[in-house]
């Protein structure tokens, strides 16, 4: 499949600038000098990391809302290194967040069709699934993509060419995305009814254009420590020496 073709953006959808996978030059931004503090016990019979709660960026804020540290990523479903990111935190990060000292936040960067696609997918049983279901999405990446290559640019452009409200349903039907969140608790009408929330959609990319203006992000993913994009650090390695430079 054509890159042009992938990136075709459906008129419906408020624009969105297009970013590349893996930039690191994002908003010139010194890192904040911050101290991650004492740890702070969670909420009875429960983990920080269980506790996640929407933001009104549109991300998913996995821990302690009022941590010292706060880290948010700018991330793509399409993008390889915000999957490897994602594969390669995932239990430092979810160990850091139950201190109680450190809130992680994913904000869908959407980038083209499918990435919207994916990131209704991610968000539709709600917040407390979100991260699992997500990090489980972004590993099927490889074979997602395998099956767009298949697929073809006629049955590409034929999903994308209904109406607002069945395309993106009938580019998660062609490329097995729905059984795919079947089998991990989102149920076919649950699905069908997200993917075609062309409200959501909207909102999603309004996020986009806003983090651009205020950010100008040009590659994810695009990190923030308390507000601040946290410059060439792209990766977990990078980001874990920033955050024990911090106290965790």
């Amino acid at each position: 499949m054509k890159k042009s073709s992938l990136l075709l953006i459906p008129a419906a959808l408020l624009p969105l600038t297009l970013s590349a996978c893996g930039g690191k030059d994002g908003a010139a931004s010194d890192t904040p000098k911050v101290s991650a503090g004492e740890a702070v016990p969670p909420p009875a019979g429960k983990a920080w990391s269980d506790i996640v709660s929407v933001s009104d960026k549109g991300g998913y804020v996995m821990g302690n809302p009022n941590a010292a540290l706060k880290v948010a990523e700018f991330g793509s479903f399409t993008c390889s290194h915000c999957a490897d990111f994602a594969a390669r935190s995932s239990d430092e990060l979810k160990t850091m967040v139950d201190t109680g000292k450190l809130s992680f936040e994913f904000r869908p960067f959407v980038r083209d069709p499918l990435d919207m696609t994916v990131a209704l997918l991610a968000g539709c049983n709600g917040p407390e699934p979100y991260f699992p279901l997500s990090h489980q999405l972004f590993a099927n990446q490889p074979a997602l993509f395998e099956k767009a290559q298949a697929a073809g640019e006629k049955a590409y452009g034929d999903a994308m060419n209904q109406p607002p409200a069945t395309r993106f349903v009938a580019l998660a039907q062609l490329l097995g995305l729905i059984d795919f969140v079947k089998q991990r608790g989102v149920s076919e009408d649950k699905a069908k009814q997200c993917l075609s929330d062309t409200k959501q959609a909207e909102a999603l990319a309004a996020h986009v254009q806003e983090a651009n203006n205020s950010y100008n992000i040009t590659g994810t993913p695009t990190l923030l420590l308390n507000g601040a994009v946290v410059k060439d650090v792209a990766t977990w390695d990078l980001m874990r020496e920033k955050l024990k430079e911090a106290g965790l």
